[in-house]
């Protein structure tokens, strides 16, 4: 099913990830079916969809680190051999470290899981559920090591950071030794250079734990945690719905469709483009997807109407995040949920600030498309109502989504499990371009290999996140905001930048982990509206997937389009500087925001 060979263990993990991925879509369906048609829900179900949330979490990562799609910093790429080389057993050792005290961490807590013989719901005890932390984090622990060098020697070196946690508990008062400093500062620069992103969160985190004299426990307790959110189940199936359209033909029949309808205009494919993307991001819960998904469709298409290469490069890597504001996007749910705001509430709001963000990209590609004598296609009314009748299905996708969210009609997850089901319809039985047998669970494997290699982020960031709150980070953060800047204009600057900052370095999952608790606090002593926070941290952090020299899409882009990352920085410059501008609208004008959810009294 996945790319990363054909081994009985690797077959084994991959149909685990699709039965769990079944469960879990089906559960809810059954749910909403039987409160609908009998009056009777199923007992324990929801309990158990946000366990296997968890689980597929972990099983997720696994699969991830069988690929080495991992998220980390490509700061590696830059070097020459035999410094690359170097540098990533380097990596591979600090991260090992960490895992193995991860293993660790996570034993014990399954142990105290274990002794309190809690059951989750249908008889099934916490503990089982709990277990699948340290068993992931023994195979990661392996797979780091084995992908640490082609050679026996380098991945031994790697393989002694198993060592560490056996050799820190010889340290007599760790807490106190003056070896923390030093280790944390190993672990920035790890991640810095390339260690797994999640592995520097969760160093930190286990650090800060030791420092404050917590057992270490805490972290992987707190990455359970995410077994308890009703909200987070919903990605993986969002995530899983946008994988089968993306794989089907929904992307060839939109195109058609866009095509049909704005193709006519002067620079009308440039139009096209960023549509296309703008509707698929929120759909595949991450902007990477889209550009590695729909870049080799769309570039030939662009270069084909006299698009510039410059230009197409450039409007496919920016577009791949504008539509972070749209439903049923993932960091939009994770926002809501962590900032505790109405999530209908945030999601009407970003819809004026991410048509407007559509709409400067599309303008300036179009222009540059007029200008350098693109071409396009003529109006056919009939043309476009043939495409219409294509893409029907698809075109119904947002209000079925829409209507699952902000109708009443089903919960969020039941929502997505609903949108599953949608995209199955459509792509298994109505276009037959997909088989259930043959497709879907190599889709799904595909799914859940990206789910699990952001939301581990997640679940060891909500450690990171525990031990700020516990040491009143956010507050004393406050005083010092407060201390130094007296205006909220000058706040809304500083925090621009700084989230811009935030977006080079660190994906946009971990920072809503990480930074939301740090900037609500201080956001609401300069009496700015919370919605109107989230929206400005959201568009932030888009346009800092594409900022020099750590953007996300940057790398993802150069890696698809086979340039060098260099060009890459030159072909988005443009664009880069009208979404900046955009994005100071959006902060410095709230009834772009306001305007709509006050209107709908949301």
């Amino acid at each position: 099913m996945t790319t990363a060979g054909n081994s009985p263990w690797h077959r084994a993990e991959d149909w685990l990830a699709v039965a769990l991925l079944a469960v879990m879509s089906v559960t809810p369906l059954l749910e909403v079916f039987g409160r609908e048609l009998i009056g009777r829900s199923i007992a324990g179900s929801i309990p158990v969809v946000q366990h296997l949330t968890l689980t597929i979490t972990f099983v997720g990562a696994v699969l991830a680190a069988r690929t080495e799609r991992n998220l980390a910093l490509s700061t590696a790429s830059f070097l020459k051999q035999p410094w690359r080389q170097g540098v990533r057993i380097s990596t591979a050792y600090l991260a090992v470290a960490v895992i193995a005290c991860l293993f660790m961490a996570s034993v014990q807590l399954v142990q105290v899981d274990y002794q309190w013989s809690e059951v989750v719901a249908w008889g099934i005890p916490v503990w089982v559920f709990s277990s699948v932390m340290p068993v992931a984090f023994a195979i990661i622990t392996a797979r780091l090591i084995y992908h640490a060098s082609p050679a026996w020697s380098g991945r031994m070196i790697a393989a002694c950071g198993i060592a560490v946690p056996v050799l820190l508990g010889l340290v007599p008062d760790l807490q106190h030794s003056g070896l923390l400093l030093p280790l944390g500062i190993l672990v920035l620069i790890g991640t810095a250079l390339g260690m797994p992103i999640f592995a520097g969160i969760a160093g930190a985190a286990l650090l800060l734990f030791v420092y404050e004299g917590t057992p270490i426990s805490a972290v992987p307790g707190e990455a359970y945690r995410m077994s308890t959110s009703p909200m987070l189940p919903a990605i993986p199936l969002f995530t899983l719905a946008g994988y089968i359209l993306a794989e089907g033909g929904s992307s060839k029949r939109l195109l058609g469709f866009f095509s049909a309808l704005v193709g006519w205009m002067p620079g009308g494919v440039a139009v096209v483009t960023t549509l296309i993307l703008a509707f698929f991001t929120p759909l595949t819960g991450a902007s990477g997807i889209t550009i590695l998904a729909m870049g080799g469709l769309l570039l030939p298409m662009l270069l084909k109407a006299n698009y510039r290469e410059g230009n197409a490069v450039g409007l496919v890597t920016v577009s791949g995040s504008i539509g972070v504001l749209f439903p049923p996007s993932l960091p939009v749910i994770l926002y809501a949920y962590y900032a505790e705001l109405t999530l209908d509430r945030l999601f009407v709001a970003g819809l004026l600030p991410g048509i407007l963000l559509v709409t400067v990209v599309a303008a300036w590609g179009a222009w540059r498309g007029w200008f350098e004598g693109a071409t396009r296609t003529p109006f056919q009314a009939r043309e476009l109502l043939l495409k219409i009748r294509e893409a029907k299905w698809e075109l119904a996708l947002p209000v079925v989504i829409l209507l699952g969210i902000f109708g009443g009609f089903a919960t969020l997850v039941e929502a997505a499990a609903l949108t599953v089901m949608y995209a199955m319809v459509v792509e298994c039985l109505v276009h037959r371009e997909l088989s259930i047998v043959r497709d879907m669970p190599r889709i799904a494997a595909e799914s859940v290999t990206m789910v699990g290699g952001f939301m581990i982020i997640l679940g060891v960031a909500l450690g990171f996140t525990n031990y700020l709150i516990i040491a009143e980070i956010p507050m004393q953060a406050l005083d010092w905001v407060r201390s130094m800047i007296d205006s909220p204009l000058w706040f809304l600057l500083a925090l621009n930048v700084f989230l811009i900052v935030v977006g080079a370095l660190m994906d946009i999952y971990s920072a809503i982990i990480v930074i939301v608790p740090l900037i609500v606090p201080m956001a609401a002593a300069y009496d700015i509206d919370p919605v109107h926070l989230g929206i400005i941290f959201l568009a932030n952090m888009q346009l800092g997937y594409l900022m020099p020299p750590m953007g996300e899409n940057l790398f993802l882009s150069a890696y698809r389009f086979e340039q060098p990352l260099t060009r890459i920085y030159r072909y988005t410059l443009p664009y880069i500087v009208i979404l900046l501008i955009t994005v100071l609208v959006i902060t410095y004008w709230p009834p772009l925001t306001l305007a709509l959810p006050n209107w709908l009294a949301l």
